[in-house]
């Protein structure tokens, strides 16, 4: 039985909504995965155990915040001041984070814990905004109407955040690492979406309270595990998804330093071979978010990792030699891109359908802290790690007389590594068969 917001949700202003505080979002998430990386590179070290340390303490503070928000919000029934105060605070940070490339570079120690610091705080109140408000939000409005649209919306969004993520970034950037310029531009892109969701989300976007116990009862009570794995279906997706995206964290967080410092292209280069093969690849979640409108999940998850491990392994054997870093366009890293762009949109988009469908209905916002479990903190904390002792076991690595430091530069190796974890994720993919199949047969497309 649809709610009331449901029966509300469609038109210009909630469309608006989905597709501006999301895309704004996932701008400055792209920004923290791809830009922070480069930044650390060019303006602190070329070292993988600052990145390692940024995106573990990031997934940490980012896992809590989703937990913490989203149990206040499940209590309070509201979303828009977690939106609002989450975004405006997020793009504050964002900003602050920048100010850590004036630390003396004499002062290496300070300069990478202070990094990583500005990156955990922006993260904890990057999560309170996207995570616990938006993304609880976009829940409590799905249907069994509009599932396949929002589930393209949030799928093609980190897509349409890396593109213009890269290409603006790259442009901000520059030929002469310019990123203070950056990351003062998209902060303020980000608190004046957080201003304008004060103006246009209102009291009917907010939810009956959900209370049960005191404030510490029901936070805690997410981590009574036995609720969450009574639910074997959304075990499976969420084990998946974590297999996947411990993959995706071992190369993704390394591709701009690849493409940089192991290929030999600019930053602002680089911005546009991510971005077109990836323009091109969105394209796809048209036609997916028909399939998922008709239940084909299970066909476009196995899919979708076929692709993902092709398109890795296509990048992965290119070499130096393979490029002229002068010519922007080269096919096979752009076809190799593409795939691999494909392959992620196929299986977020239909991952965030899939969990959204099974969440518990007194507990959305709870339950998105069970999806950034799975999707953020198991696979930074493990793809990271693997990711840093593959670059330093064997990536390139150059005595840098200047720091007195080894530079190591990531180079094909991330993505061999990579696809082999992402094509373990079809296993535990093949354990929500019969529960999905089961779900189906009963005639259950939502909890």
């Amino acid at each position: 039985m649809e709610s009331k917001l449901q029966k509300k949700a469609s038109g210009f202003r909630m469309w608006t909504l989905v597709w501006g505080l999301g895309l704004a979002g996932q701008i400055c998430w792209n920004m923290e995965n791809q830009w922070f990386n480069t930044f650390v590179y060019s303006k602190i070290g070329k070292d993988p155990s600052i990145i390692t340390g940024m995106l573990i303490c990031s997934a940490l503070a980012t896992t809590f915040a989703t937990f913490f928000f989203g149990t206040w919000a499940d209590r309070t029934g509201k979303r828009r001041i977690f939106i609002s105060v989450g975004y405006i605070l997020w793009g504050i940070f964002t900003i602050a984070f920048g100010l850590t490339e004036f630390i003396s570079k004499d002062m290496y120690t300070l300069a990478a814990v202070s990094v990583v610091i500005a990156d955990t705080v922006m993260s904890f109140f990057g999560s309170m905004g996207n995570d616990a408000g938006y993304n609880t939000w976009t829940t409590d409005i799905m249907t069994d109407k509009n599932r396949g649209q929002i589930g393209a919306a949030l799928a093609t969004q980190p897509v349409l955040g890396t593109i213009l993520g890269t290409v603006v970034g790259g442009m901000l950037v520059g030929e002469n690492d310019n990123y203070m310029r950056l990351f003062i531009v998209m902060g303020v892109f980000v608190i004046i979406f957080g201003i304008l969701s004060l103006i246009f989300l209102s009291k009917g976007d907010d939810v009956e309270p959900s209370v049960r116990g005191s404030f510490i009862s029901q936070f805690l009570s997410v981590f009574n595990f036995k609720k969450f794995f009574s639910l074997k279906e959304l075990v499976w997706v969420n084990v998946s998804i974590a297999v996947f995206f411990i993959g995706f964290n071992v190369y993704f967080a390394y591709m701009g330093n690849y493409i940089i410092y192991y290929l030999g292209y600019t930053a602002d280069m680089m911005g546009i071979i991510e971005a077109v093969p990836l323009v091109i690849a969105m394209l796809t979640a048209i036609p997916l978010s028909k399939l998922i409108n008709n239940n084909k999940h299970i066909y476009i998850a196995f899919s979708a990792i076929v692709i993902n491990v092709i398109g890795l392994l296509v990048v992965g054997p290119i070499k130096p030699s393979d490029v002229d870093p002068t010519q922007i366009f080269n096919l096979r890293l752009w076809l190799g891109i593409f795939l691999v762009g494909v392959g992620y949109i196929a299986i977020l988009q239909v991952a965030k359908v899939w969990t959204k469908q099974l969440y518990p209905k007194d507990s959305k916002g709870q339950f998105e802290g069970i999806w950034i479990l799975f999707f953020v903190l198991i696979p930074m904390i493990g793809g990271s790690t693997i990711g840093e002792a593959v670059v330093k076991s064997s990536g390139h690595t150059v005595f840098n007389e200047v720091s007195g430091q080894l530079d190591y530069i990531p180079n094909g190796n991330i993505f061999f590594v990579g696809a082999i974890i992402v094509a373990l994720s079809a296993i535990p993919f093949l354990l929500t068969v019969k529960h999905f199949k089961k779900r189906m047969a009963e005639g259950v497309t939502e909890e």
